[in-house]
């Protein structure tokens, strides 16, 4: 695949991942609150979508600041968020940026990715999906999804997710920074997964390489 199909697969993606659930983290961002943004990221790292819905929800639920939030003992935080993976670790985090973010940003969520990536527990995939979805900016949020699926269909050729990123920035249209990872979490999660990827039923297919695919339904 290259950018001489790349307008067709994007328009094909947004049709087909109009029928999928939205991701917890889109839903949230429509909220247009960068913090929750920035939360609910935190919790989704490492953990399945129904488990950070319901982790986000409770969470919220008793806290919807950082003000508040960070009133709550790492105890109740545990409770709130639990199972989502390494929820301890999670726990202290969040409440260590609750914070630093009342301290240093008088409660707003910084706006730029040095100051994000200065927060416990953020890394670059956390920072770009705060800056795309909670402040509307431009970043690549690379993900699991986007790396396996981007490498997948031969339109990148690399090894962990900075290196994705890079690469993207440099081949894939302004126009399809932000939008990228909404759409290929949710394809990755219905129909181009990790293992055994629905082939049959992509209409990808003709401009996919499928490399590594050893085996598809």
């Amino acid at each position: 695949m290259d950018n001489g199909d790349i307008d067709k697969v994007f328009s094909i993606l947004e049709e087909e991942v109009s029928a999928f659930r939205v991701p917890i983290v889109g839903r949230v961002a429509a909220e247009k609150d960068s913090f929750k943004v920035l939360i609910s990221t935190m919790l989704s790292l490492r953990t399945k979508d129904k488990v950070t819905e319901e982790a986000t929800t409770r969470l919220f639920s008793i806290a919807p600041g950082p003000e508040e939030m960070s009133c709550l003992d790492i105890h109740t935080i545990e409770d709130a968020i639990y199972p989502v993976g390494f929820y301890k670790t999670k726990a202290r985090n969040i409440k260590r940026v609750c914070s630093i973010i009342l301290e240093r940003y008088n409660g707003r969520v910084p706006e730029n990715m040095e100051d994000l990536l200065e927060l416990p527990g953020v890394g670059r995939k956390t920072a770009n999906l705060v800056l795309t979805l909670g402040f509307n900016t431009m970043g690549i949020c690379v993900d699991t999804h986007v790396m396996r699926i981007t490498n997948r269909w031969g339109y990148v050729s690399t090894k962990n997710a900075f290196e994705t990123e890079m690469k993207l920035r440099k081949v894939l249209p302004k126009k399809y920074w932000k939008r990228i990872n909404d759409l290929l979490v949710a394809y990755g999660q219905n129909l181009c997964t990790p293992i055994s990827p629905f082939c049959s039923k992509c209409r990808l297919r003709p401009y996919c390489d499928r490399v590594g695919v050893k085996s598809s339904r």
